[in-house]
């Protein structure tokens, strides 16, 4: 099985990983082949590409970290919970619901906790809030993991990221969804949802204060730069610095209404380059040890002008994964971390095949 970027995808392909709809719904099961007419809808909905299986992907093996099915209930039941919030009956019974949908995740996480983020994340541009909000807690909770968090605390680092940008619903719609860049007022609006989800949640749900935080302190930055207080370093919870990375990590790899979504090696490069900045080191470097910026399945450029796909990823060093070539007779497997005849040869980024 292999990624392919939508504007590659092909009528006969085989789809290898189920895709979903709005709502959550399956638009096109595994096993299924692609037409011209599923390929059109797969970009009207806004989904980045597809996995699909072919002789290319022949030997390659991708794990998920969370069952798919607890996955799609997740992104469910945040659903209904920002729903209810927008609505302003949201009761204490809503989040409830939540607490063995995220006891599942955090145990699913833990068994996998010595793999690393492999996979890219295919959802559709109107589910984004609440695909988001998911991806955010399971990044937050592997980053949580990786720092030795206890059971107890990765449980409200998880609810605090599920909960994160629930502010949202108190934003006009035509700012959260604008397709261009935000005025000057509409960005002052639009950073109001923090306080705005924070105080929320705080007076109509009984949760922990901590998983509260997160919610208030998810944009400020580590050098004091951030919103709504300015908080700076560890004056910034543990868990608000936490998501803060697991947010612009999601949001960066995901298709926006303003911009299309960029690769996850690019998504690291930009985090890396804020350390110290946006974020805080000691969290960055747990976070790029468990990521990986060219996921298996993915086909890449090397330096030496060879098309390859990546069939491992080295956990000591992700930048120098295991691949292998698929632009020539004779295929090759570079092992780029551990054969040192090839550490001239590097990745010069993805390949749209």
């Amino acid at each position: 099985m292999r990624y392919v970027p939508a504007q590659c995808l092909k009528p006969g392909m085989l789809v290898g990983k189920n895709l979903y709809g709005r709502k959550g719904q399956k638009l096109i099961a595994k096993d299924h082949t692609l037409t011209a007419q599923y390929i059109r809808r797969i970009k009207e909905l806004g989904l980045s590409g597809a996995y699909i299986c072919d002789d290319v992907s022949h030997d390659v093996k991708i794990i998920n970290l969370i069952d798919e099915t607890l996955r799609q209930s997740a992104i469910s039941n945040v659903r209904d919970i920002f729903s209810a919030a927008q609505k302003g009956k949201m009761k204490p019974i809503d989040v409830k619901k939540t607490e063995p949908l995220l006891n599942s995740i955090i145990d699913q996480l833990l068994y996998n906790e010595k793999l690393i983020v492999n996979m890219i994340d295919l959802k559709v541009f109107d589910d984004y809030t609440y695909s988001h909000s998911v991806n955010v807690a399971i990044l937050s909770i592997i980053i949580g993991i990786a720092y030795k968090l206890d059971r107890k605390e990765l449980y409200k680092l998880g609810l605090g990221a599920l909960l994160h940008d629930i502010g949202k619903v108190f934003v006009p719609k035509e700012i959260v969804n604008k397709p261009s860049n935000l005025t000057p007022e509409e960005f002052e609006q639009m950073k109001e949802h923090s306080l705005k989800g924070y105080e929320y949640i705080k007076e109509s749900l009984e949760i922990p204060a901590a998983s509260c935080i997160v919610t208030l302190s998810h944009h400020e930055k580590y050098n004091g730069t951030g919103y709504p207080n300015n908080k700076k370093g560890k004056e910034i919870s543990l868990h608000g610095r936490i998501v803060s990375i697991a947010d612009v990590y999601d949001a960066f790899t995901s298709n926006r209404p303003y911009r299309k979504a960029r690769e996850p090696f690019e998504a690291i490069e930009y985090i890396m380059g804020n350390t110290g900045e946006s974020f805080d080191p000691e969290l960055v470097n747990i976070f790029v040890r468990k990521i990986a910026p060219y996921p298996v399945g993915t086909c890449v450029n090397l330096s030496n002008g060879m098309i390859a796909i990546v069939i491992e990823n080295n956990k000591h060093n992700c930048l120098r994964p295991k691949v292998r070539t698929i632009n020539q007779t004779k295929e090759q497997v570079y092992d780029l971390y551990n054969d040192r005849s090839l550490f001239d040869i590097t990745i010069t980024g993805m390949a749209n095949i």
